[in-house]
């Protein structure tokens, strides 16, 4: 059995958490499925706590990351924005490179 590096990755602005691998797979979701309810139930999280992360992101951005329609009668919907897209890649080559050298460093605990 060997050693096994493990990390997670998240951004902060000010101390409070903008971006990190849920943040991440919700804002994936609700492009995938153009509704913030839809992005929660798919992610295993509650709409609330859906609403409240994207907010927290799109609060904190530089520009907004969602836009979202209010439901009613023609129903509503969220949708990402370039910007959003954007951080979506930005942050998976964050992870990418991170992983990559993790695994690398993981190397010289091999001899112990």
């Amino acid at each position: 059995m060997g050693y096994r590096i493990k990390s997670k990755l998240w951004i902060e602005l000010d101390g409070e958490i903008i971006l990190g691998e849920g943040r991440i797979q919700l804002l994936k979701a609700i492009d995938n499925t153009g509704s913030l309810s839809a992005a929660a139930k798919s992610t295993g999280m509650s709409y609330k706590k859906a609403w409240k992360l994207m907010d927290t992101v799109n609060r904190n951005a530089d520009r907004p990351v969602v836009l979202t329609a209010r439901g009613g009668s023609g129903g509503g919907g969220a949708e990402l924005t370039p910007f959003g897209r954007e951080l979506i890649h930005r942050f998976e080559a964050i992870k990418k490179d991170c992983w990559e050298h993790l695994k690398e460093s993981e190397k010289s605990f091999k001899d112990l």
